[in-house]
């Protein structure tokens, strides 16, 4: 998917309200049907003790995924981009679907921490590239600067 049409449509429906569970719900939302070969599509919120789930679009998924373990703690942990083109490969790594094959987490920031990632899992291997990760990092970019993380009705 082209990433400047794929950030138009981002940032077309990130919410004016800038609340971060209807934010994420719609992006997750919007990734999911946009793009092809992915059977997973959502957050994990950063908690002291780990990562807990949020908003996605796929099969049921871990609740908890605790520090130290699997792609999406690395990411947040090392506050990186990582792409895993065989999940059974990386050490530690969390199955809670066992058709993945592959994995894509971006890290989600605000006032410059690591407070969620955004994780792609595939069941095709090796199905994300560099510029898959550059249009996906172009968009948490986008959601980070249309959400707030202390929201009041």
């Amino acid at each position: 998917m082209g990433g400047s049409l794929f950030a138009r449509q981002v940032e077309s429906l990130l919410s004016p309200y800038k609340d971060p569970i209807v934010n994420m719900a719609n992006l997750s939302a919007l990734i999911y049907e946009q793009w092809s070969g992915l059977n997973w599509a959502g957050f994990y919120r950063r908690q002291k003790e780990g990562l807990l789930l949020g908003p996605f679009q796929g099969k049921p998924a871990c609740v908890f995924l605790p520090a130290g373990k699997g792609v999406c703690a690395a990411a947040a942990e090392q506050d990186k981009s990582i792409i895993v083109d065989d999940v059974h490969a990386f050490p530690g790594h969390i199955a809670c679907d066992s058709a993945s094959r592959s994995e894509m987490v971006i890290p989600v920031h605000m006032d410059n921490r690591v407070v969620a990632v955004l994780d792609l899992d595939s069941p095709r291997p090796a199905r994300f590239t560099e510029e898959d990760k550059r249009v996906m990092e172009a968009a948490v970019r986008l959601f980070e600067q249309y959400t707030e993380w202390r929201c009041e009705l």
